[in-house]
């Protein structure tokens, strides 16, 4: 019966990252002045031993409490501390940005000293760290660091570092925190100088005449409900007994249609770099079109593709030439205007 009262043992669970799991809490590493302190340390500690000289075992101690008021310091001051990264909206291939760091002391009472904090990448080294000299308690500071990046795509970070050399400078201490991002870094863009707009269909575009709210007039037309009294042609009208009014013509721009090559013939570095300035080519005359007023189509081979014009702004193309990549099979499911 006391078997049937008894409770089922919870089965024991394994964290699912076991790497994270049994990864030291913090790193020290010693600086160059660290180096000879604990040299110094060593010797004194030698000669204490073998002479037994109650001075140099006094020496000895002060030396090593020294030591433990170093790490007890800066454990203090890495402790309850918040990073937050502020990426900004857009990033281009050439053109440096921002990028924010904000840390926050959490503790109440006790401040935080020449904190460094590095933004972390996933493959590329770190560039550039935020220092902070004092973090006063229940307060935030605020740093930036000036990035221009060198390859389109995303620009994927894995989190952050915080280290501090508080208060004596013999060590390094740090501790990482886990904070992904990411920032989608368009290519590049040079100057395109396109030619002049003329009627007809030119390479690329085509160029129509419809009605619509513009300047140049289409046509004469019989008045229908809703026409603006404006455009009543008046001497028309009275010479044939009806009203007509003036057809405008809308203010139409060539629908320009770009098409990309995003076959993969090769994968050797030459291959790459070629791609890569067809999408930078591709990104210019698309920009180009776009600040001339024109309606833009990009189009792969491969399928898939994006549209822009004025009123959507040019991030649908951008973002597109950002994550294009060359495939290997010309078969593609993609329809217009997905991405990637």
């Amino acid at each position: 019966m006391l078997d049937g009262l008894r409770r089922p043992r919870s089965p024991i669970r394994f964290p699912a990252n076991l790497a994270g799991y049994f990864r030291p809490p913090r790193y020290l590493k010693f600086t160059r002045e660290g180096k000879f302190y604990v040299g110094i340390t060593l010797g004194v500690g030698f000669a204490a031993i073998n002479t037994a000289n109650n001075l140099l075992y006094l020496l000895l101690g002060m030396l090593l409490a020294l030591i433990v008021v170093s790490g007890t310091m800066s454990e203090l001051s890495l402790r309850n501390l918040t990073v937050v990264r502020r990426l900004p909206t857009r990033a281009q291939v050439g053109r440096a940005h921002l990028v924010e760091i904000a840390v926050r002391n959490e503790k109440s009472r006790v401040p935080s000293y020449a904190i460094e904090v590095e933004d972390l990448r996933n493959g590329q080294p770190a560039d550039k760290r935020c220092f902070f000299l004092k973090i006063s308690p229940n307060s935030t500071q605020v740093a930036a660091y000036r990035r221009t990046p060198i390859q389109r795509g995303p620009d994927l970070h894995s989190g952050f570092r915080i280290a501090t050399r508080f208060p004596f400078g013999l060590f390094e201490k740090s501790r990482l925190v886990d904070s992904p991002g990411t920032l989608l870094v368009y290519p590049a863009v040079d100057p395109v100088v396109l030619g002049a707009v003329r009627g007809g269909a030119h390479s690329g575009s085509q160029l129509t005449s419809v009605r619509g709210p513009g300047e140049d007039f289409l046509a004469l037309t019989l008045a229908r409900p809703g026409d603006d009294p404006r455009d009543i042609h008046w001497r028309k009208s009275a010479a044939i007994g009806q009203p007509v009014t003036r057809e405008r013509a809308r203010d139409a721009r060539p629908d320009v249609t770009l098409t990309i090559d995003t076959v993969a013939r090769g994968t050797d570095e030459q291959w790459i770099a070629s791609f890569e300035r067809r999408v930078r080519e591709t990104a210019s005359q698309a920009m180009a079109h776009l600040r001339r007023g024109d309606r833009v189509a990009l189009v792969a081979t491969t399928g898939g593709g994006a549209c822009a014009d004025r009123t959507t702004g040019a991030d649908p193309l951008l973002r597109y030439l950002a994550l294009v990549q060359p495939v290997a099979s010309l078969i593609s499911n993609s329809p217009l205007g997905s991405s990637p």
